[in-house]
């Protein structure tokens, strides 16, 4: 029995290159580097995994929960029994809430679980999963620039990579018209609103972003819990997605009892890791809604979306690849998408681990 003999939190910060398209912000603040959480999950015959946790500008938050309730109740523990562990340690801390840091933190413990799973059945996880695709399409995920002319560079960039799908953070009519404007007729735009508008303001402007050609409208409501506007949205016509922010699957299951989605976005660092990740694609396939995670991520996080992907969607499933331009990726030239295609890796576990040099010297 491999038993988890240690759990070590990693942040990373990874500054934007100097060269870097200017303007680049998140929720409206102005982007010089991105902020990474890692987990390091070590058994006791020394067989490493690695997770990842959603963080961002809350990483500390996070790997607070992580270090301080979490790993206690890891430690000891049955590494190769991920189901029974995490469903424990959800009941344990289940009074603390049911979302936010502490889903964040047990997602990466998760991920980092079935890393090991893997390396010891000497399988990867897709392998484990059931096999599928060894190559998947994936979307660039810009970062949000505002200004119409920024929005123009950073898609034709995207466009000139050989993505054929491409995805916005932007809320306002005039960036994105320069968006498809760069774009062309023929790439797929998606458009993040990051929960912008209310529901009669999403309805006003639903004509012109159909007219405008948008593969999904993503998150576009506030509150996101807003399901039933959601499905009001939908009945405009425009194609809606959301799921990012969704962290149960009892509340998956009312999403889409509710129809209020065309695709559905569970992400694997936020609402519990693989082992939750897996259970929304059957509930999703039920009323025949794509499954289209969200990986706004740039380790294993991104992998777990990656190989639960590529056993368990559809033909046209798709995986979501941060663009930005960073001085260094975690995981250094082993992963990187050619003409919009990215190579599931098939080595044992997630495949392939954290570049050493770049974590150790980014490190915070």
């Amino acid at each position: 029995m491999p038993v988890i003999a240690g759990i070590e939190t990693v942040a990373l910060r990874i500054p934007l290159r100097a060269d870097a398209t200017p303007g680049a912000s998140l929720w409206g603040e102005r982007l010089s580097a991105a902020d990474s959480l890692l987990v390091k999950v070590t058994t006791g015959d020394g067989v490493v995994g690695w997770g990842e946790a959603f963080g961002l500008r809350a990483t500390g938050l996070v790997q607070l929960a992580v270090d301080e309730l979490i790993a206690p109740l890891c430690i000891g523990r049955d590494a190769g029994d991920i189901r029974a562990l995490t469903a424990d340690v959800q009941r344990r801390l289940h009074v603390f809430g049911r979302g936010g840091a502490l889903t964040y933190g047990l997602s990466a413990v998760d991920i980092a679980l079935w890393d090991i799973a893997g390396k010891l059945a000497g399988a990867s996880v897709s392998q484990l999963l059931g096999g599928g695709a060894t190559t998947m399409d994936c979307y660039a995920s810009l970062a949000c620039y505002t200004d119409p002319a920024l929005v123009r560079a950073a898609v034709r960039g995207a466009v000139d990579a050989g993505f054929r799908t491409v995805k916005l953070h932007e809320a306002t009519l005039p960036a994105i018209r320069a968006a498809r404007e760069a774009a062309g007729p023929d790439v797929e735009l998606i458009v993040d609103a990051g929960c912008a508008w209310t529901l009669t303001q999403a309805q006003a402007v639903a004509d012109e972003l159909r007219a405008i050609g948008v593969k999904f409208l993503e998150e576009p409501l506030w509150p996101p819990e807003n399901f039933a506007g959601l499905a009001e949205l939908r009945a405009t016509g425009i194609p809606v997605a959301t799921g990012e922010n969704v962290a149960t699957l009892g509340e998956f299951e009312r999403l889409l009892e509710l129809a209020a989605v065309d695709f559905v976005q569970p992400s694997p660092a936020k609402m519990g890791g693989i082992t939750e990740l897996c259970q929304v694609f059957p509930l999703a396939a039920v009323r025949n809604v794509p499954v289209m995670t969200h990986s706004f991520y740039d380790g294993p996080g991104l992998l777990a979306a990656l190989h639960a992907t590529a056993a368990l969607g559809g033909p046209d499933a798709m995986v979501e690849w941060r663009r930005f331009d960073l001085e260094a990726a975690i995981y250094g030239d082993a992963l990187a998408p050619v003409a919009g295609r990215v190579a599931v890796p098939q080595r044992p576990g997630l495949g392939v681990d954290p570049d050493p040099a770049v974590v150790a010297a980014y490190r915070v």
